[in-house]
């Protein structure tokens, strides 16, 4: 990756798109240190200490800790994420949206890309108005003026959020590409330095062991290696096309495959599945006769075996949920048909989708568990360490795919931009 980036940065232009997604991400975070206004701050994270076990804590991490400071960008890119995740869904059960993005070509993705703008704008608004309520009842605003108060702190979040979109857009333009991603990027990676810190000073002070330090860290790195070999695997099935014969030309007769990824639904069965079991938590934290329940002390808190049998399931379900909307079987056997291709030993059409649906089911069990081991091993951890609890593993399962697959896949953006730029053709 080094190498890459190395190389890259010989190239005027691409030097160019990596300074310019270089100031991007400064203006990011000058502006995620701007707090908005009315907001007591030391109230704030006394109450964040006490919920980071919720969905909220989940949502500051996503943020990389603007959340929990209630800066100008404490929305970070949710909404942008929650937009985007509600259109692909639409596009599945409106026929107007399936037609505009598959059959309108940009013009269609131009108009997707418009709608997912405005649906930002809305969500943003729904998003600060309700984190603008959490303030008011945790009492952590100052003394204002009522509805001018929640006016300016709502619409400081919600044009927070949006330009957070446009950023993106300007990385994905004039940078490198993914602006949206490395964002989401540099907002967990932020958080790095603060955590190393913690743990260096609590290690020296006593409060950590050392050998429970070295086993923190060796359990990263195992999980980084982890990710990358499973974020590169695939399963390919050979795809063999019949010969044609057109005049006195032959066409066709190749042999390829047809990719299919381990880990084809990538962190979001993660996200909507930590959403969901973190929501009794979330219920609980706003009204404090529940928090103290039974259930919640031995199922729903995220330090028990309950917690993360549930939450493991919900991610396998989640998992085979999200690869069902991305690859549709009988489609691909459709094209595959059209185009005089066949998988050697099925005939085309119905044996084809349904083998291909076979192995798109094993295929997603296996990234379906893999997902699930990544997000409870910290959980496990955290239960059998309380000074492991108190840096928030059960969190950094999520972290780690996102913070890995951004970097690969930025590197493998780079790289394509190199190829395509030292091309020489055929004839020298």
């Amino acid at each position: 990756m080094l190498k890459t980036i190395r190389d890259a940065w010989k190239i005027d232009d691409l030097r160019k798109k990596m300074l310019f997604t270089l100031f991007v991400i400064l203006l990011y975070r000058l502006g995620d240190a701007i707090p908005v206004p009315y907001v007591d701050l030391e109230k704030l994270s006394t109450y964040f200490e006490q919920v980071n076990s919720t969905v909220l804590g989940l949502i500051n991490t996503m943020s990389g800790g603007s959340f929990s400071r209630a800066t100008i960008f404490a929305l970070s890119i949710q909404p942008y994420i929650n937009a985007s995740i509600i259109i692909q869904l639409l596009t599945l059960a409106i026929p107007a949206l399936e037609r505009m993005q598959k059959d309108e070509g940009e013009e269609g993705q131009k108009k997707l890309a418009s709608i997912t703008r405005y649906a930002t704008v809305a969500i943003g608004l729904l998003q600060g108005y309700a984190y603008y309520a959490l303030l008011k009842n945790q009492n952590v605003l100052t003394p204002g003026t009522g509805a001018w108060q929640a006016i300016v702190i709502i619409l400081t979040f919600t044009s927070g959020s949006a330009l957070i979109m446009w950023l993106g857009e300007q990385i994905t333009e004039f940078g490198i590409g993914n602006g949206i991603s490395i964002i989401l990027f540099a907002s967990i990676v932020s958080r790095l330095p603060s955590d190393l810190y913690r743990l260096v000073s609590s290690v020296s002070g006593g409060a950590i062991s050392r050998p429970l330090a070295l086993l923190m860290i060796i359990g990263a790195l195992a999980m980084v290696v982890l990710i990358v070999f499973v974020t590169d695997a695939e399963r390919r099935i050979p795809i063999q096309y019949s010969k044609r014969v057109v005049g006195r030309k032959v066409y066709g007769g190749q042999s390829t495959h047809l990719p299919m990824k381990v880990n084809m639904s990538g962190v979001l069965p993660i996200i909507f599945a930590q959403s969901i079991a973190m929501l009794p938590a979330t219920i609980c934290a706003f009204i404090p006769k529940w928090n103290e329940s039974w259930a919640m002390k031995h199922i729903f808190d995220s330090t028990t075996w309950p917690y993360a049998i549930i939450y493991f399931l919900l991610i396998i379900f989640f998992s085979y949920f999200y690869s069902t909307i991305q690859f549709n079987p009988i489609e691909v056997a459709n094209n595959l048909k059209k185009n005089g291709g066949f998988i050697p030993g099925f005939r085309p059409g119905r044996p084809t989708s349904e083998y291909i649906q076979k192995s798109l089911n094993k295929i997603t069990l296996f990234g379906a568990i893999y997902l699930g081991i990544v997000a409870i091993a910290p959980i496990i951890v955290s239960m059998f360490s309380s000074e492991a609890r108190s840096y928030g593993l059960a969190l950094s399962g999520t972290s780690v795919i996102i913070v890995v697959g951004v970097a690969l896949e930025t590197v493998r953006a780079l790289e394509a931009q190199m190829v395509m730029r030292n091309y020489k053709g055929f004839l020298e």
